[in-house]
């Protein structure tokens, strides 16, 4: 009885560990960009890829992710011709997406234009499904899941082991934290490179607080409205600079 009694101190503060940490995601995009006559010679050129990093925090009951620290400062990829130029790089914008597991809902915090948005609304549920089919990723079990999103595919690696009902932004759902997860047959890759398990600094995982407040829909106009006066604006000047920012 004592052997047993102490074996379950010992295993009780594992279990517990194991769901509180944080996850390093690396972020891939394959990026598809419509280029003028003039410049389809400079294709080459431009990156076919971007590649962000963000931290994820979680417990059994929230989640927050954020852009992961720049360890050194990475310049701008420029490429002109036909009075055309583009600038691409990494964005400045800190944006978070906090869940509260328990609750079901979103709050992201989204730097757009010079503005900060915490943009609210409802947790996605998806209908995942699971393959069968396991295998190992970074030391731990993994199994396969996959879903719809609206017109998009998602497959998921996720670890039974780890206890948490989460993953990257907003995917979730699953037995377990999702350490792989693609978008559209890897048009988009999450992928964790750093798994902690021993928790972290007191008073990081918290709802973001500051910006104002509007729903998904709201924002998404926001957005359209201000695309739509910068095509405008771009369109009637004969020389042109298009931006493009990753997170």
């Amino acid at each position: 009885m004592k052997k047993c009694l102490a074996l379950l101190l010992l295993i009780a503060p594992l279990a517990v560990s194991a769901q509180t940490g944080t996850i390093t995601y690396d972020q891939v995009v394959k990026m598809e960009i419509e280029l003028p006559p003039e410049m389809e010679s400079m294709r080459d050129q431009i990156p076919t890829e971007s590649t962000s990093s963000y931290v994820l925090y979680f417990t059994e009951s929230e989640t927050l992710m954020k852009n992961a620290p720049v360890q050194e400062k990475e310049e701008d990829t420029v490429v002109q011709g036909g009075g055309v130029m583009i600038r691409m790089g990494r964005s400045r914008e800190e944006n978070e997406t906090y869940t509260n597991l328990d609750e079901g809902t979103v709050i992201e915090k989204r730097d757009f234009m010079g503005r900060t948005f915490l943009v609210s609304g409802e947790q996605p549920l998806l209908a995942w499904k699971l393959t069968g089919e396991q295998s190992e990723y970074q030391g731990f079990a993994v199994q396969k899941a996959t879903a719809q999103r609206d017109s998009s595919m998602i497959e998921a690696w996720f670890s039974p082991e780890i206890p948490v009902s989460a993953g990257p932004k907003v995917f979730s759902g699953l037995p377990g934290l999702i350490l792989v997860l693609s978008i559209d047959e890897d048009r988009m890759v999450f992928s964790a490179k750093e798994i902690n398990l021993d928790g972290f600094e007191e008073g990081v995982l918290k709802a973001p607080k500051k910006g104002k407040k509007v729903s998904r829909d709201e924002f998404d106009e926001i957005v359209e409205e201000k695309m739509k006066e910068m095509e405008a604006q771009f369109g009637s000047r004969s020389g042109t600079q298009v931006i493009i920012r990753h997170n």
